[in-house]
């Protein structure tokens, strides 16, 4: 978990990294980010194996997440990917 986030779960007394089991079939991020107790309205998207995805991407065994919170600036809102995430979604795609 990155920046708000990061900061969230340890002010709860959390771990900042977590292992979750995923089933063979795969789980949804925005699942996953309720499990961890994240609030769903501070992810503003969630690297998975290095790429960005909206909150709603399946993550299957093996995958490397990371939630991504809202208020990246916006330089590097393009340069992540976080942008262009939030709009596939938006559009549907």
């Amino acid at each position: 978990m990155f920046g708000a986030l990061h900061t969230i779960r340890k002010g709860r007394g959390l771990a900042s990294i977590a292992e979750v089991l995923i089933p063979a079939g795969g789980r949804r991020a925005r699942d996953i980010a309720r499990e961890l107790d994240l609030p769903l309205d501070k992810i503003e998207g969630v690297f998975i194996n290095a790429i960005v995805y909206d909150i709603d991407h399946l993550i299957l065994p093996g995958d490397r997440v990371a939630f991504i919170p809202t208020g990246v600036p916006g330089p590097h809102r393009f340069m992540l990917g976080v942008h262009q995430a939030g709009q596939a979604k938006k559009n549907n795609v």
